[in-house]
């Protein structure tokens, strides 16, 4: 087909939710060719790709070598070239490279050239996103004529905001197609439907919303592409976290554009979305980075558990390696519900009790120690063990280690940091201990539809309904030193989620000195966070690159808000000298 200047009334348009790898460049490309022959087949007129599909998004500071946009301009020209064959146009994210600037671009293939580049003006600089860093704004656009259609295309954040859409009506847009690169978190897709029905509100223009899907690093891109007609109906609806090539009909009435055909699926939600979105992070992250499987320890406790069960499901089991690292502090019950565990999801299984690691270090350490009493050192050293263990094996058969801490524990340093921390990437990084807990329920009665792992109860109920403990003593439990969970992650999600007060925090009914203690933690741990693995983001505030406190830090909020008219000359009160980093 070539670009006329008689408008068409009916467009086929292929919408590609397909994964991309950031830097894959050949790889992303051959993707887009796969798309292309795959829309050809039902007819497509154009076939449109998520934001900045041919560098994979987000690039990060890559974006900045000339080397990287070289690359991604040949292999754009490339594919414009292909286009000569009169098949589908297409509608590709791009870095794009002119007069010492680099802009988020999409550029329109057809007929053998670049037929139009439009640039994102709205840049991102919150959260996750830290695009001003290496892109410039674009200039506010006008539409691509396309078969003699005027098609706006707002890029991501262009539409979260009215400017840059009506920007694109008063130039006479008909349909605004749009290419997204926006991440995972709880309650996401609801928000993104808001938004854009706010657009279709304000232009009357009926608007597709074309997302990416994937893992990238702590990212998970969840698809759930949709269109919304002109008034304000929905006209179909993508699958959530799934790779899929959709055709859909538009066709003109009038003045408007009408999608008369297209899928409509049902999209996961809350507990659901949270676990397949952990899925997708964890396999995305091995494959990428093209680790053969992965091993970790499988303690009998809640959070190896879940992660066990999400790593099956991410690869399948005959890519999973558990091993049981028994001291003698390790309990019965839970070398017991292991191995129960490791049955139930077809793993492989080995136990390696760790005493004469643990012991022999007790042993060299004894001339410095003296008669000191034992105390968290020597619980740590049983951690440390197990690290180095888990990473022995990774090294000696180039699995990755799978780090196990949920965001509780990750918030108030309870971890030992070159012990159970060690490892590659950390599933259940954002995922609250109750999360956690909630999570295993429903795997034991549901998984995602593209998960590799069997049906049924695959945590035992043991696992889930006895006292948590990191067994490192005798008797230990959780709330020895820690609140209940209930209370620690309401107290968490105040302080972290919402960057509340703690007066705010004590009004809804928590005793203050809880919630100083774990403020205190809160900040100690801080010198942890920054060196975990990296993990799945799924709330909208994880640890990584939303929240970016100091280590060096002495503020403390002493809960009593200051409401003096000289308040903001009065001396501010800080911890004393005595808090220190503990482990």
């Amino acid at each position: 087909m070539s670009t006329s200047s008689s408008p068409a009334d009916r467009l086929v348009i292929a919408l590609a939710q397909i994964d991309c790898t950031v830097g894959d460049i050949a790889g992303n490309a051959d993707a887009v060719r796969r798309a292309r022959r795959e829309a050809a087949a039902f007819g497509a007129d154009l076939v449109v790709f998520s934001e900045l599909f041919l560098a994979g998004y987000p690039p990060e500071d890559l974006v900045l070598k000339p080397a990287f946009q070289e690359a991604c301009r040949s292999a754009l020209e490339e594919l414009a070239r292909e286009t000569a064959d009169g098949g589908p146009a297409l509608l590709v994210g791009v870095p794009w490279a002119e007069e010492g600037a680099c802009y988020n671009a999409v550029a329109l293939l057809d007929a053998g050239r670049i037929a139009a580049v439009r640039f994102k003006v709205d840049l991102p600089n919150y959260g996750v996103f830290d695009e001003k860093r290496v892109f410039k704004a674009g200039r506010m656009p006008g539409p691509i004529v396309f078969r003699g259609v005027r098609i706006g295309v707002p890029v991501c954040e262009d539409i979260w905001s009215p400017d840059v859409v009506e920007c694109l009506t008063e130039t006479g847009s008909e349909l605004l197609l749009v290419p997204n690169g926006s991440p995972y978190w709880r309650g996401k897709h609801d928000e993104r439907i808001g938004i854009a029905t706010a657009r279709v509100v304000e232009t009357g223009l009926p608007l597709v919303y074309l997302n990416q899907v994937g893992g990238q690093d702590e990212l998970v891109f969840d698809g759930g592409s949709f269109a919304l007609q002109a008034d304000r109906s929905l006209a179909l609806q993508l699958p959530a976290f799934v790779e899929t090539i959709a055709r859909t009909v538009w066709e003109r009435r009038g003045d408007t554009w009408v999608c008369t055909e297209g899928p409509r699926t049902i999209v996961e939600e809350n507990d659901e979305a949270d676990y397949a979105a952990c899925v997708v992070g964890l396999r995305d992250y091995v494959n990428k980075n093209r680790f053969p499987g992965v091993v970790m320890g499988l303690s009998g406790g809640i959070d190896s558990a879940i992660c066990a069960a999400m790593a099956v499901d991410a690869l399948g089991p005959e890519r999973v390696h558990c091993i049981m690292l028994p001291f003698r502090f390790t309990s019965g019950e839970s070398v017991s519900d292991a191995e129960a565990c490791a049955k139930a999801l077809g793993v492989r299984y080995d136990s390696l009790p760790i005493a004469p690691a643990v012991e022999g270090f007790e042993q060299l350490l004894k001339p410095l120690f003296g008669d000191r009493p034992r105390d968290i050192t020597e619980e740590n050293l049983q951690s440390r063990a197990r690290g180095t263990i888990l990473m022995s094996v990774s090294n000696k058969f180039g699995p990755m280690v799978v780090t196990t801490g949920n965001k509780s524990e990750m918030s108030v340093g309870y971890a030992t940091i070159y012990g159970d921390m060690n490892g590659g990437f950390n599933p259940i990084k954002d995922l609250y201990k109750t999360q956690v807990f909630a999570l295993c329920r429903l795997r034991n009665r549901w998984k995602p539809a593209f998960a590799k792992g069997p049906d049924g109860e695959v945590i035992p109920d043991n696992i889930i309904v006895k006292p948590p403990t990191a067994e490192l003593r005798e008797n230990q439990k959780d709330q020895d030193s820690l609140p209940p969970y209930e209370v620690l992650d309401d107290v968490l999600q105040g302080l972290v989620e919402r960057e509340e007060r703690v007066s705010d925090i004590v009004a809804r009914g928590h005793d203050p000195e809880i919630v100083k203690k774990v403020e205190r933690l809160l900040y100690l741990a801080e010198y942890k966070r920054r060196q975990s693995a990296p993990g799945v983001k799924v709330t909208k505030k994880n640890f990584g690159r939303d929240r970016r406190y100091p280590i060096v830090n002495r503020f403390r909020d002493q809960g009593m808000p200051l409401t003096a008219p000289d308040a903001a000359l009065a001396p501010a009160k800080v911890q004393g000298t005595s808090e220190r980093f503990e482990d």
